[in-house]
């Protein structure tokens, strides 16, 4: 089951943050983070894309206050990274990488079979 939670802001929106496997057919997983009105409408925008059976179930693992900085200053409010394999949120590994725009990750080539 994929990780996942979210945090709801003042002004009513919410910023859901999921861990879902590499649709790259890569190992690993990647993190998403998706600004919309409320739960549903996130999850509307991720089904969208192509990620069918994303699920929100618990709060396990909500978005940290730097992730929520970060899709809130993206235009579109959809972000992603790849996510560290143990599960953990936080360290200087997942630093490293920077977020990107949910274009870079639709447009990787298929790995080469």
């Amino acid at each position: 089951m994929a990780a996942g939670g979210f945090s709801k802001l003042p002004n009513g929106t919410v910023v859901v943050a999921l861990n879902l496997p590499s649709p790259a057919a890569g190992p690993g997983s990647v993190r998403f983070l998706v600004h919309a009105r409320n739960r549903a409408r996130a999850l509307t925008r991720l089904r969208n894309l192509g990620l069918r059976a994303v699920y929100l179930r618990g709060n396990a693992a909500p978005p940290s206050p730097d992730e929520i900085t970060a899709v809130l200053h993206h235009p579109d409010g959809l972000i992603w990274r790849t996510a560290p394999d143990n599960g953990a949120l936080t360290g200087p590994e997942l630093a490293v990488e920077l977020w990107h725009p949910i274009r870079a990750l639709l447009r990787r080539p298929a790995a080469p079979a």
